[in-house]
């Protein structure tokens, strides 16, 4: 029976080339929980998802050819692929991953929502990375070591950046304003994402999408200085120095660069054993991953990681190694050979 007699299949088919468009453009973090849902409901949505991926990556292999490659295109390119058996264990665990994790497929957003109703103040430190939801919907990525307060009122949102770095996506709404203060400097905003880092001597503003205003310290007993904005693609340094001038301009490659280290990651991992894959996870996350068994070390993976995706890297695991993953405290997950 061939796809136009099936209904699922013919719907499933289509499902997939949407997914895999969407993918090649990227997914909202949004599209990515719709994705999660999709590929879990029926295992056969993994399999046309996989065959999509497929004629794609041999259709860009025939656009890569070009005259002074040869006379005609590589017959090969359009070759069936050869059958492979799957029995072995390390090979379906990587098999599997791959396909799980196709395309940051188990990119799930990890948030903690922070309590801050009206009136009262939230602290909030961490020790690693680590992406909070607030309770109007804003997030904010912080830094190893980045310590924070939270401090909402019905009026405006308002952030205290005690030290370190955070990146704040801020849920738009025109009626109730964010502001996030560092070191006397005001950081206005209504819908936008922008990042503040607090340095001994100033502090840094980069914006990547919207607009804010940046209001340097004022002097005791004087009126605000003048707050110019800063647009999306802009980046702010503002000196600690009373009264002194924001320097606004173009942001360099620099603090692109440094924004995008410290933020999650997409890992690629081929035959890795999965001993390296937790090291190198446990080096980006605050939660650490614990291998109760040496020889579990030797299981080797391929897939595609999120680095802050340990959720949805120790179900996959779960799934497809048998593993059983066990919380100790906050910070800890045990992993054990399952039953």
């Amino acid at each position: 029976m061939n796809s136009a007699d099936n209904p699922f299949d013919d719907r499933a088919q289509r499902e997939a080339a949407r997914w895999l468009a969407r993918q090649d453009r990227g997914l909202t973090a949004a599209e990515q929980d719709e994705f999660l849902q999709w590929l879990a409901a029926d295992p056969r949505h993994g399999a046309w998802l996989a065959r999509h991926r497929e004629g794609w990556t041999r259709l860009d292999a025939i656009a890569a050819w070009r005259p002074q490659h040869g006379a005609e295109p590589n017959p090969d390119v359009l070759a069936q692929p050869a059958r492979h058996r799957w029995w072995s264990r390390p090979v379906v665990l990587a098999a599997a991953a791959a396909l799980a994790l196709l395309a940051g497929g188990l990119a799930w957003r990890l948030s903690i929502a922070t309590r801050a109703s009206s009136d009262h103040t939230t602290p909030v430190a961490t020790g690693g990375y680590e992406r909070r939801t607030l309770e109007d919907g804003s997030t904010v990525e912080l830094t190893g070591g980045a310590e924070l307060e939270v401090s909402f009122t019905a009026a405006e949102r308002r952030i205290t950046l005690r030290r370190g770095e955070a990146l704040f996506t801020v849920a738009k709404n025109p009626a109730r304003p964010f502001m996030v203060r560092a070191g006397g400097v005001n950081v206005r905003a209504v819908g936008t994402a922008f990042n503040v880092r607090l340095e001994s001597t100033h502090v840094a503003v980069l914006v990547t999408e919207g607009r804010v205003q940046v209001t340097p310290p004022a002097p005791s007993a004087s009126a605000p200085p003048p707050a110019p904005t800063v647009d999306a693609g802009e980046f702010a340094e503002v000196s600690l120095a009373a009264s002194s001038t924001p320097k606004i301009g173009p942001a360099p490659d620099a603090e692109r660069a440094r924004l995008q280290a410290w933020q999650p990651q997409l890992l690629e991992f081929a035959a890795t054993p999965l001993a390296d894959v937790v090291a190198e996870l446990n080096r980006r996350n605050r939660r650490q991953l614990v291998l109760t068994d040496p020889a579990l070390g030797r299981i080797t993976i391929g897939a595609s990681i999120r680095s802050d995706n340990l959720d949805g890297f120790v179900q996959l695991l779960a799934t497809t190694a048998r593993l059983r993953a066990e919380n100790q405290g906050d910070y800890h997950i045990v992993l054990r050979a399952g039953p």
